[in-house]
């Protein structure tokens, strides 16, 4: 994770990686040795987990990024310009490509089109076959995966520029400009698709929804709110996207709270603190949460009260979490995947993927969770 910070409209990064609290935020700051992420110990699981295909696709260069369902199959984009859509179940390749410059986001797509974030800001689609349709230049850097729906792809630069594109022709269709604060997180904050609304996370702890077709707001609220007396302690940001369950929409800010709403209005349903820079995961009965600390939290849906808490992950750089049947499952700065219990948070199972950190948002595709690491493997875990 970095900072960024604006000087007279010029972005500078402040390269302030792996941190996890307002300490190892501050350059001038002691290092605190009870920040040391925590030795996993020898576990006899008790749930059966294997790996059922990889895919090497390059380095993600300190970028973010996701794999991304399209009916039966999965895109993966990595830094190096590749793209490559694989069927979801065993990872039989369908095609490969090298786009014309190296990427800074994906993956977006809707099944009809595939959507990436390239270097100097331009924003490039293909067809589902891996042909380019066109690319448009943007504002600023691209971090975020941009979503598509409703014939409109969404995108929103660095400098917290959101813009809806033609998915068919690559035509600007309009434009909203969110002011960004001084300070922010440099994380990949994400979006997603309800009905015809994007929902969009944004800098200074904001959650939006935005009508696709036109850009006009729906509703936004301050999931974090910025306390403190210096820039550093006020950063309040969305590292990670909001997740969508039936009515419920969850997100959680960093030095902010986990809050859930109302999708279609916004209204909200609950609030805790907590502290994160990455996504949250929603299911029928829990909200789970990985602070920045490295804690596993889960709160009750309906009410948000704390359901558990699994500290053994202390500061091991945990991502989002993904819930699919009896486990939540979350990944590490080391590449291991530990699953555990949704009911009370014990360890069942930890699988191992290529030793470097698991950034981007996990994927359920039928019976595999799909995660993406650093060096750029694309790791498919069968739960059994």
């Amino acid at each position: 994770m970095r900072i960024t910070r604006k000087l007279v409209g010029v972005g500078v990064l402040a390269l302030m990686t792996g941190c996890s609290t307002l300490s190892s935020l501050n350059p001038f700051g002691s290092k605190d040795k009870s920040s040391e992420p925590a030795k996993l110990v020898e576990l006899k699981g008790t749930m059966a987990v294997r790996t059922a295909w990889k895919l090497d696709l390059g380095k993600a260069r300190g970028y973010q990024f996701s794999p991304a369902m399209a009916g039966n199959t999965v895109v993966v984009a990595g830094a190096d310009g590749s793209i490559a859509r694989v069927e979801a179940a065993n990872g039989r390749p369908l095609w490969r490509i090298k786009a014309p410059s190296e990427l800074t986001a994906g993956v977006g797509t809707d099944g009809n089109v595939i959507v990436v974030g390239a270097a100097d800001g331009v924003l490039m689609a293909f067809d589902m076959d891996g042909k380019a349709l066109w690319k448009t230049q943007l504002s600023s850097e691209i971090l975020s995966a941009p979503a598509v729906g409703q014939g409109v792809v969404v995108a929103r630069s660095i400098d917290n520029r959101i813009v809806g594109i033609d998915a068919a022709t690559g035509q600007k269709k309009w434009t909203v400009q969110r002011t960004a604060p001084a300070l922010t997180l440099r994380t990949a904050p994400g979006m997603a698709v309800y009905d015809k609304d994007v929902i969009i996370a944004q800098p200074a702890g904001k959650l939006g929804a935005f009508i696709m077709a036109t850009g006009a707001p729906r509703w936004e609220f301050e999931v974090g709110t910025a306390r403190g007396a210096t820039e550093l302690e006020r950063v309040t940001d969305l590292g990670g996207g909001a997740a969508i369950f039936e009515s419920d929409v969850c997100a959680v800010a960093y030095q902010g709270r986990v809050a859930c709403y109302d999708v279609a209005s916004g209204s909200p349903r609950w609030t805790r603190d907590l502290s994160s820079t990455v996504g949250v995961a929603v299911d029928q009965r829990f909200v789970f949460a990985a602070d920045d600390k490295g804690a596993l939290s889960a709160f009750n849906r309906d009410g948000g009260a704390s359901a558990w808490k699994n500290d053994k992950l202390a500061f091991r750089g945990l991502s989002t979490p993904v819930s699919y049947g009896r486990a939540v499952a979350v990944g590490d700065y080391e590449g291991y995947i530990h699953f555990l219990s949704r009911e009370d948070g014990t360890f069942l199972a930890r699988a191992a993927t290529d030793g470097s950190a698991i950034s981007g948002t996990p994927l359920v595709a039928g019976s595999n969770l799909i995660f993406q690491t650093q060096n750029g493997t694309v790791t498919a875990i069968a739960v059994e």
